[in-house]
């Protein structure tokens, strides 16, 4: 029981199922380790604690996760009687709860999980750290000046410091890829539609978010693919089911592949960071000596000069959506007082963008999507990347200046521009932590493969976990065996 702040969320599964821990015993050592370790990096902000103990001691669902202990990014993920607050001052003046699970909180909950609290995020998740003024920011545990990431940061955080063995998280332009590069974690984004959004939503922000989780190792994320994947009743998008369980490919031969690299950031608007590229470059070259073939190739479309600009029209009125959104669901109208300046900003361009500018930013988006889907028809398998252009960032580096609050997302832009065209396309990509800078913070590299093919991704993932372990490295505030 002292090492099951170093084990997997499958490993302590295994506990379960052997008789020799129970759930009870997983979720005490996950709360001691969140009352011990969090205050430190403020990953936890909404404490479930008595409602995990009762549930620990109850009859759990005989999921392939029975007993294990795991922490909701409190953002869509509605858990009922739990608060949801999505980061907003607004909802947390207003004691706001949920009341009814969404159904990828109830998927959760069959596959076994026990949840015992809710992890911090940028108001709305709008920015790539979390730092929200409602809730104070989140430190990264490999150097607690830093941001872990947004907009699951405090997932990220947490699994990290040994908090939880994963944490649920949600990728709307990078959110669960920036966290995990960050924080030295897996982090999946799967493909659109491999994930419903229900009951609330067909989807979120015309289809460019979607959930699953930060993790430590490639088989918590396949098996908890397997636990949350497949469609809903009047989902409005559709993906080729799986051939077999996203848990067979981990440790499946991919045969040989042909991967593109790409590590000049889309649009040359400025270099990304030399660790950053070192860190894809070397990877690029482990899978070479793995056997794959590797060239400096990648997809047409992702240089377009419209691209950030239509991106943003679908993500102002996202914005403006999600307090419109609120305003309607508690009955109160909100205000500039209400939120964020950077909220508000983003809000109010939204209110520029006429109904056919939306519709137009949505065809532009299919359009670079089948010209960027061209590339792997045409014979390559897998994109690599950096996750992000830089590093992870001291905190306040993204903080709003008082004469121009949308400051923060141009400074926001090293750590999406790998990530957010593949929320545009859809596709499935990955971060894995396979680089560090000089002064030993994780770097990320990412994998992209063609849409549905979550199989290939993680086949090659664990691929390179086996060739480059990483689960032996520790951030300097960790969760270890109680003194």
């Amino acid at each position: 029981m002292s090492e099951l702040h170093e084990m997997d969320a499958t490993a302590q599964a295994e506990l379960v199922r052997t008789g020799e821990a129970s759930p009870a015993e997983l979720v005490d050592a996950a709360i001691e380790r969140i009352e011990r370790v969090n205050p430190e990096i403020n990953a936890v902000i909404h404490e479930r604690f008595e409602e995990a103990r009762a549930t620990a001691a109850g009859e759990l669902p005989d999921g392939p996760f029975r007993g294990v202990p795991l922490l909701l990014k409190d953002l869509h993920a509605s858990e009922a009687g739990a608060p949801l607050h999505e980061g907003m001052g607004f909802l947390k003046n207003l004691g706001w709860t949920a009341d009814h699970d969404s159904e990828v909180v109830a998927r959760y909950r069959r596959a076994g999980f026990v949840l015992v609290g809710r992890t911090n995020t940028p108001e709305l998740g709008i920015l790539p750290t979390t730092e929200p003024a409602a809730y104070s920011a989140t430190r990264n545990p490999w150097d607690v000046a830093r941001s872990p990431g947004g907009s699951s940061g405090g997932a990220g955080a947490a699994v990290a410091a040994g908090l939880v063995p994963a944490a649920h998280a949600s990728d709307g332009g990078g959110s669960i890829r920036i966290p995990a590069s960050h924080c030295g974690l897996v982090g999946l984004k799967p493909s659109r539609a491999r994930v419903t959004s229900g009951p609330d939503f067909g989807d979120v922000m015309g289809g460019l978010t979607t959930e699953l989780a930060v993790t430590r190792t490639v088989r918590d994320t396949a098996a908890m693919l397997d636990a949350i994947a497949g469609p809903a009743v009047g989902d409005p998008y559709a993906v080729q089911a799986p051939e077999r369980p996203f848990l067979a490919e981990v440790g499946a031969d991919p045969g040989r592949l042909r991967i593109g690299l790409l590590t000049t950031p889309p649009g040359n608007q400025f270099e990304a960071h030399p660790a950053c590229v070192a860190a894809a470059r070397a990877a690029a070259d482990l899978l070479s000596g793995l056997g794959h073939d590797v060239d400096e190739s990648a997809p047409d479309g992702l240089d377009d000069p419209d691209y950030i600009p239509q991106f943003l029209v679908r993500w102002f009125s996202g914005v403006l959506w999600n307090l419109n959104h609120w305003a309607a669901a508690t009955g109160r109208e909100i205000t500039a007082e209400d939120v964020e300046p950077l909220t508000w900003a983003l809000a109010e361009q939204g209110k520029n963008h006429t109904g056919a500018d939306l519709l137009t930013s949505v065809e532009f988006a299919q359009r670079v999507s089948r010209t960027a889907a061209q590339w792997w028809a045409g014979g390559h398998d897998l994109l690599l990347t950096p996750t992000t252009a830089e590093p992870a960032p001291l905190l306040g580096e993204h903080d709003a200046p008082a004469d121009n609050p949308l400051m923060p997302m141009l400074r926001a832009t090293p750590f999406a521009i790998f990530t957010a065209g593949f929320n545009t396309t859809g596709q499935p990509a990955i971060s894995l932590p396979l680089g560090q800078t000089d002064e030993g913070l994780p770097v990320g590299i990412q994998l992209v493969a063609a849409f549905g093919r979550e199989d290939l991704l993680l086949r090659v993932a664990a691929q390179l976990e086996e060739a480059a372990p990483w689960a032996d490295r520790r951030p300097p505030v960790f969760a270890g065996a109680p003194a």
